[in-house]
């Protein structure tokens, strides 16, 4: 997959991942960009080694497997942020 899908899945599961876990993470709309494309390679990378499947191009379970890391960083980004 090239870097520029990479960046259009994040920005997309950047994008879900805020809109099913509202909440003052902080932050704004660059920053939920940044950590959607952090979570794209997280949700990647969880979803290769537990064996539910990669993000392979720009499909439906490559943007929720993408998302579902953008849930993890942003919950983690939320839980140290404000420390």
């Amino acid at each position: 997959m090239g870097i520029f899908t990479w960046i259009v899945l994040g920005i997309l599961a950047g994008a879900l991942a805020k809109f099913l876990m509202p909440g003052d993470q902080g932050g704004g709309i660059i920053a939920t960009m940044v950590l959607g494309i952090v979570g794209a390679f997280v949700g990647g990378f969880i979803g290769s080694i537990i064996g539910i499947g990669s993000v392979h191009g720009l499909n439906f379970g490559s943007i929720f497997t993408a998302a579902f890391g953008a849930i993890v960083v942003l919950w983690l980004f939320g839980k140290f942020a404000k420390k």
